[in-house]
């Protein structure tokens, strides 16, 4: 048996009753120490680290399926790790590979086995490699499993414990108030050697919801976890967590269980001997979203959910006014607890989370022009009926077409640059998703093919034809990337940009969105301002309290900046970075 410490059980047992209070607390806290320490397990425990070291400015992640390059030949697991030796070596030190597991739908989120990696991918020693030389994300897909699991038929046969690891319903429950991200009935009518029964599924009829009410579900994934964590992974998303834990009669959604189940699972990552950090993955409303912080004990970091529906329509509507209205309101991230920064990824530009900050006026002129350039838009269902734009399903360069008044330009690259840029400024670590990094286009064959709204954004590029284009100076894939790795690479040399560096949201012309940071150290300062329009404009360098006496550079352009000057001009959709340390 481990050494735990006195602090750590006690710590242990408070949750467990918190969760399971009617469960034997010594002997479940001993199986939940066993699952996630099996026998053989390093004993040393860390403890929780202090203050803000396990990242820095030199952090940047790359989102990516393991199979979005191809060729027909190689593994595709081999080619990602090339693609990121070949183009990001140097510039991205994180890569989150999402599932990677085998599936039967959702591009990987409906897993049939949480031990095995798809062997279309690769294998176990793949992902060892990668997580070797690069900060290894993975997803811990908590909520659901797929229909054709073995999980599942061993639940339809009534085999133990299986037979009590999916949430079952009536449809004579009320279920009105349930939040619900899609359109389709709840519950699915499935035969078991017990009869009919109804089984709750969240997300589609093929993913089954399961029961976190039964300790055994929570015990097998923190054997998951462990197994993870045993093949170098070291941030471990938690998807749809949100979610995991449903009473009849309630909205189902971050039940207090819910908190406490990733307060369990922090406890256990504070006191590996691995660093591991927590991700929650909850596309709500912001006020929700930032709840996964907990009082420092729940998630490390939580995704900036709100980010990618405000700046798209910044850059469309060419004003940053709701932008900077929000930015001016988000508390700093805890001690210990940081943003995660992003504006595209697998999934949708979630709408949920600008609920409250843009109007419904602006969420329909987003809507408008996002299916004006080609993009597709999603439901959900509401509670007591009716439905609800949930995500807009579009790559986000095809995204950065145009303008709501203007339509499509030839800002595009501009445009799109500028709207990363501004997420890299931003307290937190940013993370890119591939098809942003490579210019891709909205896929309408995958859409087609697919019949799923989201295939437009998880393009598969064939390894050679994307080697082509990246050599080649006119392409949007050659300048974009070229670009974007430019200006990654700055940032990561700048302590100003710690992501629990000094942050405050300046006020200035509405088409600039403002920030100044500072380093931990207070040593060096950065104005990174950004001007969201397709408009040419001047700020007075007093406006930013610029101190004379000082060098102070742009660091994007190269250029000095003279706090004498009567402006700082700054071209369409430029971004200047202005510090005295350049």
């Amino acid at each position: 048996m481990l050494d735990i410490d006195a602090t750590f059980r006690a710590r242990l047992l408070t949750l467990i009753g918190q969760i399971y209070p009617d469960h034997d607390g010594e002997d479940l806290g001993q199986r939940i120490i066993d699952a996630f320490w099996p026998e053989g397990t390093a004993s040393r425990k860390r403890g929780r680290v202090p203050g803000n070291r396990q990242w820095s400015e030199r952090d940047a992640l790359v989102i990516t399926y393991g199979n979005s390059i191809v060729d027909g030949q190689h593994k595709p697991l081999d080619l990602l790790r090339d693609f990121l030796h070949r183009e990001m070596a140097g510039v991205v030190n994180g890569v989150h590979i999402l599932p990677f597991f085998p599936y039967t739908s959702d591009d990987g989120f409906a897993v049939t086995d949480y031990r095995a990696v798809n062997p279309v991918l690769g294998d176990w020693a793949d992902i060892q490699r990668i997580g070797s030389e690069f900060l290894l994300m993975s997803d811990l897909v908590l909520n659901h499993v797929s229909s054709q699991s073995k999980w599942f038929s061993a639940y339809l046969q009534g085999h133990e414990p299986y037979d009590r690891f999916f949430f079952e319903a009536s449809p004579e429950d009320d279920l009105s108030d349930v939040v619900r991200p899609r359109t389709h009935p709840l519950l699915r009518e499935v035969e078991t050697s017990r009869g009919p029964r109804h089984v709750w599924c969240t997300f589609s009829h093929d993913q089954i919801d399961l029961n976190f009410a039964n300790p055994e579900v929570l015990l097998e994934f923190l054997r998951v976890m462990r197994l993870h964590v045993d093949n170098g992974v070291r941030i471990l998303r938690l998807d749809a967590v949100a979610f995991i834990w449903k009473e009849i009669g309630t909205k189902s959604i971050h039940m207090p269980q819910t908190h406490a189940i990733v307060r369990l699972m922090r406890l256990l990552a504070d006191f590996a001997t691995e660093p591991i950090i927590l991700l929650t993955e909850t596309n709500v409303p912001n006020r929700e979203n930032l709840s996964y912080f907990g009082n420092r004990n729940e998630a490390h970091a939580v995704y900036n959910f709100s980010l990618p529906p405000l700046v798209l329509h910044a850059m469309m509507a060419g004003t940053a006014e709701k932008l900077i209205r929000w930015q001016g309101a988000m508390p700093p991230a805890q001690l210990g607890c940081a943003y995660l920064n992003f504006t595209a990824s697998h999934d949708g530009v979630g709408m949920r989370p600008a609920e409250g900050i843009l109007s419904p006026e602006d969420t329909a002129a987003v809507i408008e022009t996002v299916r004006a350039f080609g993009g597709k838009v999603s439901m959900r269902a509401l509670p007591g009926g009716g439905e609800s734009p949930y995500e807009l399903n579009i790559t986000w360069f095809d995204a950065m077409k145009g303008t709501m008044a203007g339509g499509e330009d030839d800002l595009q690259i501009p445009r799109f640059l500028a709207s990363q840029t501004l997420v890299m400024a931003l307290e937190g670590i940013p993370a890119f998703y591939i098809h942003s990094l490579l210019a891709t286009p909205n896929d309408y064959d995958g859409v087609e093919k697919s019949g799923h709204n989201r295939a437009i954004n998880r393009h598969r590029w064939d390894y050679g034809l994307l080697q082509d284009r990246l050599r080649d100076p006119a392409t949007p894939q050659h300048v974009v990337l070229e670009e974007m790795k430019r200006r990654i690479d700055i940032r990561r040399r700048q302590r100003g940009f710690h992501p629990n560096a000094t942050q405050f949201t300046l006020q200035l012309d509405r088409r600039i969105f403002g920030l100044w940071r500072q380093s931990l150290d207070r040593d060096q300062s950065i104005f990174a301002l950004h001007n969201v329009s397709a408009d040419a404009l001047d700020i007075d360098p007093f406006a930013i309290n610029l101190i004379e006496g000082e060098d102070w550079v742009d660091l994007i352009s190269g250029d000095r900046i003279d706090p004498a000057e009567t402006g700082i001009r700054f071209a369409p959709y430029q971004c200047r970075w202005i510090t005295n340390r350049a």
